[in-house]
Formats: C-alpha cells, sequence, structure tokens
C-alpha cells in the first residue's frame, strides 16, 4: 500500500494521505481488518514527518475509518466498509457519465453544469411535494 505525498500540491500532506486511504478502501484495496502500516514505515516511505502521518491517522480514527490501537497498530473499520459498495456503484455511474459526455463532444464544465442543474432540480431530502 504505497502512500505518495506530493509536497507541490496545494492540498495538506494529511489530507492528501487521508484521501489515498479513502480511496484505497473504496476501491476495494484496504478491506475491514486490515492493518496499516505503522505511523513511521509510512512516513519514511513518503519522506514526510512522522507527525504528518499520526494527524492523518488520527484524521481517520475520528471519522471512524480506522481504528488506532495504542500498541497494536491501526486496523480499518468494517462499518465503514458497510458504506463502500454504494461509493463504489456511484464512483462507476460518475466514471460512466463521464465518459458518454465526451464521446458525445461534452465539455467538463459543460458536463458539471448538467449535473448541477439535474441536482437543483431534486426536491432536499425529507422535503414531500404537498400539492
Amino acid at each position: 500500500m504505497p502512500i505518495r505525498v506530493d509536497l507541490r500540491s496545494k492540498t495538506p500532506a494529511y489530507l492528501q494521505i487521508v484521501e489515498q486511504i479513502r480511496a484505497l478502501a473504496a476501491d476495494g484495496i484496504l478491506k475491514p481488518g486490515d492493518q496499516l502500516p505503522t505511523i513511521r514505515r509510512t512516513a519514511e516511505a513518503a519522506r514526510i514527518h512522522f507527525n504528518t502521518v499520526a494527524r492523518a491517522y488520527r484524521v481517520l480514527d475520528e471519522a471512524g475509518i480506522i481504528s488506532t490501537q495504542h500498541g497494536r497498530g491501526s486496523y480499518m473499520v468494517g462499518t465503514w466498509a458497510a458504506r463502500l459498495p454504494r461509493r463504489a456503484e456511484l464512483k462507476r455511474l460518475s466514471r460512466e457519465y463521464v465518459a458518454a459526455a465526451e464521446r458525445l463532444g461534452f465539455s467538463g464544465p459543460e458536463m458539471r453544469n448538467a449535473l448541477e442543474r439535474a441536482l437543483g432540480r431534486r426536491r432536499p431530502e425529507g422535503k414531500k411535494n404537498h400539492r
């Protein structure tokens, strides 16, 4: 599970780590119960300070994505995995939408505008249409 950090990116290094671990889980590469590499090992591999990795792991732990057990390590949590099939399906649908729109010659901004208009037509969740 190589974590790569781009120090030239505008995204803070700890958030890059958080997003990569979330993506690995969403793609099914990390599964419930899998142990993450130690903070020090991840820091050495990514060539960043261990406090940066510790911060990322803390964010993931607070979000319920991992469970960190002092002296034992950090593990992927099963409740996070229960939401993955839906997220993976949404990711697949998004890729299909973009590919189909590109085949039809639409630009990124045109696709985004169409999606935003479609989302804008939806009623907020919990609101019923009373006539």
